[in-house]
């Protein structure tokens, strides 16, 4: 046989991280197993129309996609995806009406569909119109529509929408109006009609009343992050060990984005992509700090939503570790859930995995961090490894002779003795060491875990307040950094630092806030 005629040899799939996955291209698992609560036959079959909200990166268009080729390769419907993404930010109903009826025109035609006509509609009546003319157009079949990103929409281009899908409800058939339409987002359709409301509930003649179910898309499993790789080793033979798979699970808790980030780093870029070696845990961790370094999109994007004051507030009150009763009732907190920002887990509020927590605090301590002089002061011992006693005593003189003025141009006055800290100790084992942080509401503290070189150190942090007495913090911080260091490695250094945040006429003169101290193997400081 000559070249010519060789078949052609499909390239190995990879990990994917830009845009929807698609099984010819990259590793995935079917995303409709995910869906928690959904009945995708019954909105079909019953003609209903649905919400299906998750944060962003986790497989909604994916599954979408996905949905409507397996609904178009039958014969009993015709469906299509359409995405409104082009609206945001439109909220003039002269402009965005046609906008939204010239997406809808532009998916039918990439899906080689009949396109349809609004014809000479007004605004308030142009969607109802070209959705009654694209049913009958794909007549006798009936037709199922797919919206993303419908939370772009806004105000009264958001109720219009809505109430032009509501009016076309009760006429729904085969060449009238499609039988099914799924509303996909990152909030739920109540969250966002607040929102276009001015924060004001939806009562019950809201502008779509006509919803039969709100549907979740889940984060992976354990076993789902495993089948995930393991179809990698199916088809080049590379395999990943136990260690470094509960590793993935660990930072990501099943976070998909991460997931597939950190597979597809440790296998095309710390090792090379035609590489057979076993993925191992020290691959993965090269992986993470790469991925964080990098600020890739995804990211950024968690980074850049502490900008709003809402979801500011509730990570303050997460890595302060203070009692909020009202947090979780609270608009912030229902943003940072639907944002896929933080968890209830065991009924604790807490951001949602560590590499989360990792991002979202450095992107806190950045400012600082970069305005912390290069160190001129030993913070390594004679062997290469940490003197972590050096470090901090050197951290003490910092705040004595820093902390007043620099708390002062802080955004974050609650948790500013936490961040300086962090930026502190980021800005010396920049490159050479990590840290883990865990941190939730109503913990009263911070842990941290110091890994330089392979040898662990354990700091947390906590907060003397004017309702306090040293002695009592004291005590309450031996007792929980005992418990912390157990969990970690109950052999690490330990140190806890406390910080009177009292207000001037209960602290203790600097000279004797600043101390040192050893109590039952933990290093107490004062600052």
């Amino acid at each position: 046989m000559n070249k010519e005629n060789e078949p052609v040899k499909r390239p190995v799939r990879f990990f994917n991280t830009t845009g929807p996955c698609n099984p010819w291209d990259h590793y995935m698992l079917p995303p409709e197993d995910r869906l928690v609560g959904a009945q995708l036959h019954r909105y079909i079959r019953d003609k209903l129309y649905w919400v299906l909200h998750a944060p962003r990166q986790t497989g909604k268009t994916t599954f979408l996609q996905s949905w409507m080729r397996e609904i178009n390769s039958g014969d009993e419907a015709i469906s299509c995806y359409v995405s409104v993404e082009r609206c945001q930010g439109v909220t003039e109903m002269e402009k965005a009406m046609p906008a939204i009826c010239n997406s809808i025109k532009s998916w039918a035609e990439r899906g080689g569909l009949p396109v349809p006509s609004a014809g000479n509609a007004a605004p308030d009546s142009q969607l109802s119109d070209i959705l009654g003319n694209w049913a009958s157009l794909t007549a006798p079949k009936p037709l199922i529509v797919l919206f993303d990103e419908v939370d772009v929409l806004e105000g009264d281009v958001l109720i219009s929408f809505l109430r032009q899908l509501r009016d076309g409800f009760a006429n729904r058939g085969g060449g009238k109006f499609p039988v099914s339409i799924a509303l996909v987002g990152m909030r739920d359709l109540k969250d966002y009609i607040t929102a276009a409301k001015g924060g004001v509930a939806p009562n019950p003649g809201s502008p779509f009343n006509i919803k039969e179910d709100s549907v979740v898309l889940s984060n992976f499993s354990q076993e789902d992050i495993a089948h995930l790789f393991a179809q990698r080793t199916t088809e080049t033979g590379q395999r990943i060990n136990d260690e470094a798979l509960g590793y993935v699970w660990e930072q990501s808790r099943g976070q998909p984005w991460i997931v597939n980030s950190l597979f597809k780093r440790a296998t095309m870029r710390v090792l090379d992509e035609d590489s057979h070696e076993t993925v191992s845990l020290g691959h993965i961790q090269e992986a993470r700090e790469q991925m964080i370094l990098a600020r890739e999109t995804h990211l950024d994007a968690l980074a850049y939503r502490m900008e709003d004051p809402r979801v500011r507030r509730v990570l303050e009150t997460l890595m302060s570790g203070a009692s909020d009763v009202m947090l979780t009732e609270s608009e912030g907190f229902r943003l940072c859930l639907d944002l896929g920002l933080v968890v209830k887990e065991r009924g604790t509020p807490q951001v949602a995995n560590p590499i989360y927590r990792e991002v979202l605090a450095r992107q806190m301590t950045s400012g600082i961090q970069d305005a912390i002089p290069e160190p001129e002061f030993r913070w390594e011992k004679a062997d290469g490894t940490l003197d972590m006693d050096a470090l901090l005593k050197e951290f003490q003189r910092f705040w004595r002779r820093n902390s007043e003025i620099w708390e002062q141009k802080s955004d974050y006055t609650e948790v500013f003795p936490h961040l300086l800290l962090q930026a502190f100790l980021q800005r010396v084992l920049n490159g050479g060491g990590r840290i883990e942080r865990e941190y939730a509401a109503g913990r009263g503290r911070m842990d941290l875990m110091v890994d330089y070189k392979g040898h662990q150190h354990i700091i947390e942090i906590k907060l003397i307040h004017s309702y306090d007495t040293p002695a009592e913090v004291r005590q309450e911080g031996l007792d929980q950094i005992m418990r912390y260091r157990d969990k970690i490695d109950s052999n690490a250094p330990a140190y806890l630092v406390i910080f009177d945040r009292r207000d001037d006429t209960k602290k203790a003169p600097w000279d004797e806030r600043i101390t040192w101290e050893h109590i039952d193997g933990v290093t107490v400081l004062g600052c």
